[in-house]
């Protein structure tokens, strides 16, 4: 997939999966494994059927191996996200979802669907969730004005969307507003 031309001045969303991938998951092991050292840190020992959290990218690197299951993050179930997004449709403000979501969510809808519950349900309502936080940004990006943009609880994929417009926006209304009696003391 292309991505837009505003988009390709900023971070990917491949590179924030990437990012995300550092975030702790719980899982339960399917192996034994010794405490391990990596360079972002030590992880283990997994013990069957004692649950550990480690990171979401050597999670996915075990549940590929089919050496582990996902223990999904409790924001991650029908019941919340239906909350969410009744709270999203009745309020103007953004409801509060962890900072990296949308891509924690994706990474492991992608790779372990079967150790999530309802997971096309999970899907559908996280594109409902999507569409009306998009409408939200869209109705806060039309209310800029040169001093700032107040978007609470934005997540990290949502702040990467709409980055390259603000950027642009601002620095536009910021041409509009100079003092021209200021900028003609500047002319020599």
């Amino acid at each position: 997939m292309a991505l837009p031309v505003s988009l390709r001045n900023s971070v990917t969303p491949p590179e924030l999966e990437l990012i995300a991938s550092e975030e702790l998951v719980e899982i339960i092991p399917l192996i034994s494994m010794e405490r391990t050292a990596f360079i972002s840190g030590a992880y283990g020992p997994l013990r069957p059927p004692n649950k550990a959290k480690i990171p979401l990218w050597m999670a996915i690197n075990l549940k590929m191996k089919k050496k582990c299951h996902i223990v999904p993050p409790n924001w991650l179930s029908v019941d919340f996200l239906q909350d969410r997004l009744a709270l999203e449709t009745s309020r103007q403000e953004f409801s509060q979802f962890p900072f990296r979501f949308t891509e924690i969510a994706k990474l492991l809808l992608d790779v372990a669907p079967d150790d999530i519950q309802n997971s096309e349900r999970i899907r559908s309502l996280l594109k409902d969730i999507r569409e009306v936080r998009q409408a939200k940004s869209r109705e806060g990006l039309q209310k800029i004005d040169h001093s700032e943009l107040s978007l609470p609880n934005l997540c990290s994929m949502e702040i990467n969307e709409i980055r390259p417009f603000f950027v642009r926006a601002m620095g536009v209304l910021t041409q509009l507003t100079r003092d021209p009696v200021a900028d003609s003391q500047f002319d020599v």
